[in-house]
Formats: structure tokens, sequence, C-alpha cells
């Protein structure tokens, strides 16, 4: 008995080897858009985005909605924070208001994404694909919105305080970038790097291609290799595909007197053999068909 030997198109490994790696980047792009939503979320809660320096007379540091000051007046060591997210007339710039808005909707943005992962449960790939695609190029737009506008609340007196009276619109004077502040540039272009991502998911997704026929009916030595070809047209080589039917032959029975050639002219003497049974006189060997 042959062993059973498969004979898979090249597009069906194609599609099968397509399909796997696929759903592969299909986690990695999840694992790295909840990091998105973690990344984003820390530096818009974190007063991190500019701080003083050495050469700042007030210690502060500043987020996009909250600034932190130290030694207001009664010890270095006390750290004063004022500004309120769900009051936004604490905020003491409009610049700094609009900024603030934006950078919560994109952490609002981020949060539904990762909520919108569960969808893969029960809707198609390609839709939810789609969906937080667009989402998050919403995000990110509305983070390098935040980190755009921020700038121009700089000539605020508040931070002037800080960071000195040469602080205006893109300038910081006295004061430097903070860790908070890059991380939220480092969040909107992995935004848009997981749109990008998103996108090409949907559109090159395809869908795993049907067994060939012929790949759970053939055996071993049931076709001819030199006749295999990519297409189905060289399936008329194989013995399946030609009706043929087998013979069996039937040698003549051993016979220790009196034999005689087959090719030899019959006589008397032949005829009379002890051994001699005209039903073998015609032909020794008989074929029997299957």
């Amino acid at each position: 008995m042959g062993s059973k030997i498969e004979y898979v198109d090249s597009s069906q490994l194609y599609a099968t080897n397509y399909v796997r790696n696929a759903k592969a980047v299909g986690v990695l792009w999840g694992i790295f858009t909840v990091c998105y939503a973690i990344i984003v979320a820390v530096a818009f809660i974190t007063p991190e985005w500019i701080g003083d320096t050495t050469t700042s007379e007030n210690p502060a540091r500043f987020g996009l909605w909250n600034s932190c000051y130290f030694g207001n007046g009664v010890s270095s060591a006390v750290e004063d924070c004022q500004g309120k997210l769900d009051d936004l007339t604490s905020i003491p710039s409009t610049a700094i208001r609009v900024a603030t808005i934006f950078g919560g909707v994109s952490v609002s943005i981020a949060i539904v994404i990762v909520v919108m992962l569960l969808l893969f449960f029960c809707l198609q790939s390609t839709t939810v694909y789609l969906i937080c695609g667009w989402l998050h190029i919403f995000s990110a737009g509305c983070m390098i919105t935040a980190i755009v506008v921020f700038p121009i609340g700089w000539d605020s007196p508040h931070i002037q305080r800080t960071c000195g009276p040469e602080a205006r619109s893109y300038n910081l004077g006295d004061c430097s970038f903070r860790w908070a502040y890059l991380l939220a540039v480092i969040a909107g272009l992995d935004a848009f790097i997981l749109s990008v991502l998103a996108f090409i998911l949907a559109t090159r997704h395809i869908k795993l291609q049907p067994e060939p026929l012929y790949a759970s009916t053939l055996r071993k030595g049931e076709i001819n290799s030199g006749y295999l070809g990519d297409s189905s047209a060289s399936m008329a080589g194989s013995r399946k595909s030609l009706n043929l039917q087998p013979v069996m032959l039937m040698p003549q029975p051993m016979m220790d007197q009196d034999r005689f050639s087959e090719f030899s002219n019959r006589t008397g003497r032949s005829h009379k053999g002890a051994m001699y049974r005209p039903e073998y006189a015609s032909s020794s060997i008989h074929n029997f068909q299957l």
C-alpha cells in the first residue's frame, strides 16, 4: 500500500501562509493599540510637558491642563498644583484650553478603539480594521493638534513667572521640554502608523482557498510526475482518468509428461499423450477480464 500524497497548489500555500501571518500581525496590532491608549493617557494626565531649568527663578512644571509650583511662599519642598480638568476656567490660557480639549478627545477615542477590539468576536475583521483605522487617524489628528496649539499659550503670565519674560509663543525662554511632551509626539506618530497598518490588514485580507479536489484522491503511483503541471489539465495522465480494466493472465498447468512447444506443429502422437487435455489445446494462456 502506497502512502497518501497530497498535491497542494502554490496559490493554496500562499493563501495559507498569508492568513497565518495576517493573524499574527493583527495580534501585534491589537497589543500596540492598547499600548497607544496607555501612552496617550499618561501624556495627557502628567504635568511634565515643560518645566524649569537650573536658570529658572521659580521652579515649576507644566502639563496640558495643570501646573505644579514648588515653594509657594511656605517651603521649597511643598508642591502646589493648580488646574482642574472638569473646570476649564482654572486654565489661565485660552490656547492651552483648546489644546486640553483636543487632547481629551484623543484620549477618549483611544479608549473607544480598545473597547472596539471586542468586536472581532462578532463582526468581520475587515470591518473592524477599517473602523479602528479611521478612529486612529482622528485620535492622532487631535493629539497632533494639541501638541501644535499648546506652545501658543507659552506667553501666559503663569508660565512667564517660571520661564522668564522671554517666554512667548513657541519660545520657552528659561524652560525646557519634559518627557511627557515627547511622549505625546510619539503617541501621535504611533497612531498614524497603527491606522496605516489597520487599512493594510483590512484591504489585503483574503480567505483561505478551497482544497483542490485531487488532493484527497491521489495516491502514490497513480500519476506520472512527468505530466504533473500547475493546471488541472495535467491530471489527464493519471490512471484514474483513464477507463482501464485490469486483466489477469493465467498460465498453463504444469505437466511433467508429454509436453510440447506452443510453437511446434501438432502431431498425432502429441494428441494421444496421457496428459493431453482438449481444453488446453487452443492456448496455454487465458486472459480473464476483471
